[in-house]
């Protein structure tokens, strides 16, 4: 094989279709504006504490094992994985604690015992929420919905006919309400839409099939964090063959007659067959892409940008035993948190927040005695907010939050503190106005209005990572990786 490919951005994407493409006999290059590999799925390392930057949790864990598997290596040779247990733990004003654990009968147990909801519902939700994705994970999660071909097949067409069992006519939230009586649990089930930074209140109840991946095998962490994914995948790709250029920011793709030819890196002109954009697919249109204006990149920039995020990363002096590896605190008015948060674009002044602690499953990250904590809230895409203002005041909210909760001093216990704001997704990520997760999907579409993995008006130009289809995410990054490899191995080796 005598095709040049060029990946621009080093992202779990980008690197997924790397080593694919490489093992197939390409010759791959992947161009990265910084100096380490990862993109959002990056790590940070200071005074022996170390933060996992981005994604916290890996569901799924098949997607990367079968991504060694297609590269003829040994995925346990690369990665130890520790299941997470309970999966998180809630905490609510009222007082009220629930461990989500991750054996069914026992999370239903605990929900009875704390709320009274009949452990039934609980039986009744998975299953549904199973449904959804035996209808739809052939065609939304590992192909694309947009291509004609993925649905000519046996599966596909009963999963047509059963069409109204993936719930896409109905919010999240309503779904969630039709199965629990509590609005604690409600709540608990709305929230896992905002993994891929949905608004229960607007977005289909199809995506209620997040908590079946997440319960079906399970949660993990590897030994060493999340960054031990992103080295796992960059050596993988290395030994493939796979040729990287860091520190290397693309300025332009290149156009010949609608087709991509290369790519310009200051005033270097690179010739390639192939071009791969693991970058935002709104910044690649209006960025990379300067002079071409087609019906595909209008329609795209007019789309509406998913939230963003606001992260504390914490060095703490001392342990909290009351706090697992993944902790939420909730908002006492879920409704009122995601109207603030779309329709206000301000951080809500009553967050839910997010507190991920590695050092529990993996004492490395943190020195004896001490924890690191990554604190993360919710908050609107970059529209010209006083961010120093918003991030001040979500400030002194998260930390009487935290004290109210857990009944302590949390700024005494602070050794050091680093943040992460909208404008620094924007920033380090080239996310088109710090949204991490591409487009919202809060419309029943959402799923068919994502960047298809191949351009549908430049030839030889593909796209991978969180802002094309099928989502954000681990896994589903990875599988953008795949989606595209498998177009082009088809395409090129004809």
């Amino acid at each position: 094989m005598d095709k040049k490919v060029a990946i621009i951005g080093a992202g779990l994407g980008g690197l997924s279709a790397a080593s694919r493409l490489a093992n197939k006999g390409f010759e791959v290059h992947v161009f990265e504006k910084n100096s380490y590999p990862g993109g959002k799925a990056s790590e940070f390392i200071k005074d022996g504490f170390r933060f996992d930057k981005g994604p916290s949790l890996l569901t799924m864990p098949y997607v990367i094992e079968q991504l060694f598997e297609e590269c003829n290596e040994n995925f346990n040779d690369y990665i130890q994985l520790k299941k997470i247990d309970p999966i998180c733990k809630y905490f609510y004003s009222d007082g009220t604690i629930i461990n989500a654990y991750s054996d069914l009968n026992k999370f239903s147990d605990e929900i009875w015992f704390k709320t009274k909801e009949n452990r039934e519902s609980l039986k009744k939700f998975f299953n549904y929420s199973r449904k959804i994705y035996e209808l739809t994970a052939d065609i939304f999660l590992f192909n694309s919905p947009r291509n004609p071909k993925t649905f000519f097949n046996i599966k596909a067409i009963k999963t047509l006919f059963q069409i109204h069992k993936i719930d896409s006519f109905r919010t999240v939230h309503k779904a969630v309400r039709s199965f629990f009586r509590d609005k604690r649990i409600v709540q608990l089930f709305d929230r896992y839409s905002t993994y891929n930074g949905s608004n229960p209140f607007e977005a289909p109840a199809t995506l209620n099939i997040i908590p079946y991946v997440e319960y079906n095998p399970g949660s993990f962490l590897p030994v060493g964090g999340i960054y031990k994914i992103t080295e796992a995948l960059f050596n993988l790709a290395k030994k493939k063959g796979v040729q990287f250029h860091f520190n290397s920011i693309v300025n332009e793709i290149m156009l010949e007659n609608q087709s991509a030819v290369g790519i310009k890196i200051n005033n270097d002109e690179l010739l390639f067959d192939i071009i791969i954009s693991n970058a935002d697919v709104n910044f690649t249109f209006k960025k990379l892409l300067k002079n071409f204006k087609s019906k595909e990149s209008k329609r795209y920039s007019k789309l509406k940008p998913s939230f963003s995020g606001l992260v504390f990363y914490w060095a703490i002096d001392g342990t909290f035993n009351e706090l697992e590896t993944h902790n939420i605190i909730f908002s006492d008015n879920y409704k009122l948190e995601f109207d603030q948060l779309t329709k206000e674009k301000i951080i809500p002044y009553d967050p839910t927040i997010y507190i991920y602690i590695s050092s529990k499953l993996n004492p490395n990250d943190a020195p004896f005695g001490k924890e690191n904590w990554f604190v993360m809230v919710n908050a609107p895409y970059n529209c010209g907010q006083d961010w120093t203002k918003e991030i001040s005041r979500t400030r002194n909210t998260v930390i009487s939050k935290i004290n109210t909760t857990l009944k302590t001093d949390i700024e005494k216990k602070i050794i050091f503190e680093e943040m992460l704001t909208p404008l620094d997704i924007e920033n380090q990520t080239s996310s088109y106005l710090g949204s991490i997760y591409g487009i919202s999907s809060d419309t029943r579409t959402a799923a068919f209005l994502r960047q298809s993995n191949k351009s549908k008006t430049i030839k030889n130009l593909y796209f991978c990572g969180g802002s094309a289809h099928p989502g954000g995410g681990i896994p589903l990054v990875i599988l953008s990786g795949k989606i595209v490899s498998d177009l082009i191995i088809k395409n090129y080796t004809k």
